[in-house]
């Protein structure tokens, strides 16, 4: 059945004023030229796809699938072998009677991979961050939290009652003022990305460790973009900085370089896991991860274990690019070592334009602008992955460079 866009099902529906208000914001943000289209995939997600919008298949280099086990084999099969073996669903919370041994299996592992004392699955990272600060901080405490940190981060802090401060984007000196002026709270929680999913860049973990020391912080850290990534095996940002047994709570997720499917977690200080089971509100009201992606989920993990290869091809893939960009003239934002690899464009109406004009030539990628990044740095963020071929990487490379031209840049 053909994916249905813009037709209006059933005639009617909602109040007229209703209507009016979301048509004149619907129509601002037109003008803007920041209306967002969805383009729809027909096939499996992976370094290449097919889309309703084009004829034939398309490089894709706007996925999160970083290590490009989204549709490997041996995780795509373990997954359909758990259908039959454990079924589709849980139709529970864990705590009433939707907790497998696959669950603890994968709780169990990760905490071993990552060097952490205990973990705890969620839907998503984003309901791990929503469920985090409410149920340890209070108006007692402070949360002193980078200003580019991700909206879920932000949204998650909005529903405890700790103070909140925000400190400049990778400023120490500015986060070392915070942590002076509020040694009155009873907990100081640091919180930051370890890679800011629009920048590319990355926190200064051994920095914020020391700071965290010298003042008695608390350190939060969400990794969903350096999680099977970053560090020796892709063991994530703290493993980077040699700091994994320094942070306090360590946020991510299972739908990016682990498989894609869906999941996230919070793992870290063994108490602080202990008592998300008995109040953090996202995972006690939401139903457990489904078997076949829990299973799946493991394969991935045992894939990037058990394989340099996979690593040592996104790091490569990712070093071709942002060198020969930046010798072409681009501005490549980021930390040099990351996949995620904005190319700032500035103004939001060219970047949706050139982003249609790549997808003519056969690339994927999308255009970012207001209110996903501050105005007047729209761009292209291009996320490499270890399923593109190094002649795939050259394509996409030749493919920016005659847009450019095209465009008269």
């Amino acid at each position: 059945m053909q994916a249905l866009r813009g037709q209006r099902r059933f005639a009617g529906m909602g109040r007229p004023l209703m209507r009016k208000i979301i048509a004149e914001q619907l129509e601002e943000i037109k003008a803007a030229g920041t209306f967002k289209k969805e383009r729809v995939i027909t096939s499996p997600q992976a370094g290449s796809v097919t889309t309703s919008q084009t004829t034939g298949p398309v490089l894709n280099f706007c996925a999160n699938n970083y290590l490009g086990l989204s549709n490997h084999p041996d995780v795509t099969a373990r997954a359909a072998e758990v259908i039959a073996e454990r079924g589709f669903g849980m139709s529970s919370v864990r705590f009433i009677c939707g907790t497998q041994d696959l669950h603890v299996d994968l709780e169990n592992k990760l905490s071993n991979w990552l060097g952490t004392e205990e973990t705890i699955l969620y839907p998503s990272c984003f309901d791990a961050n929503a469920g985090v600060f409410e149920c340890l901080l209070t108006d007692q405490d402070a949360v002193i939290s980078d200003s580019l940190n991700h909206a879920s981060i932000i949204d998650g802090i909005r529903l405890c009652k700790a103070e909140r401060h925000r400190y400049n984007h990778l400023d120490m000196e500015n986060l070392e003022e915070i942590l002076k002026k509020t040694q009155n709270r009873r907990i100081r929680m640091i919180v930051t990305d370890g890679v800011f999913s629009m920048d590319g860049d990355v926190a200064p973990l051994d920095k914020i460790v020391a700071l965290a020391d010298q003042y008695d912080a608390v350190i939060f850290v969400d990794d969903c973009h350096g999680t099977g990534i970053m560090g020796p095996g892709g063991r994530g940002s703290p493993a980077l900085f040699n700091v994994s047994d320094k942070i306090d709570v360590l946020n991510s997720t299972l739908g990016k370089a682990m498989g894609g499917a869906s999941g996230g977690f919070s793992s870290g200080v063994k108490e602080f896991v202990d008592l998300q089971r008995q109040k953090s509100r996202p995972y006690l009201f939401s139903n457990a991860i489904a078997p076949p992606v829990v299973a799946g989920t493991l394969k991935a993990l045992d894939v990037v274990q058990r394989d340099d290869a996979v690593l040592g091809k996104l790091r490569a893939n990712t070093e071709q690019f942002r060198t020969q960009m930046k010798a072409a003239g681009f501005d490549i934002r980021g930390n040099d070592a990351c996949a995620i690899a904005p190319v700032m464009l500035g103004d939001a109406k060219l970047a949706s334009t050139f982003a249609d004009k790549m997808l003519e030539q056969g690339i994927y990628v999308i255009g970012f602008s207001f209110p996903v990044v501050p105005k007047g740095q729209a761009r292209i963020r291009v996320q490499l992955s270890a399923a593109h071929s190094s002649e795939e990487v050259q394509r996409l490379i030749d493919a920016f460079i005659s847009v450019k031209q095209q465009l008269n840049l």
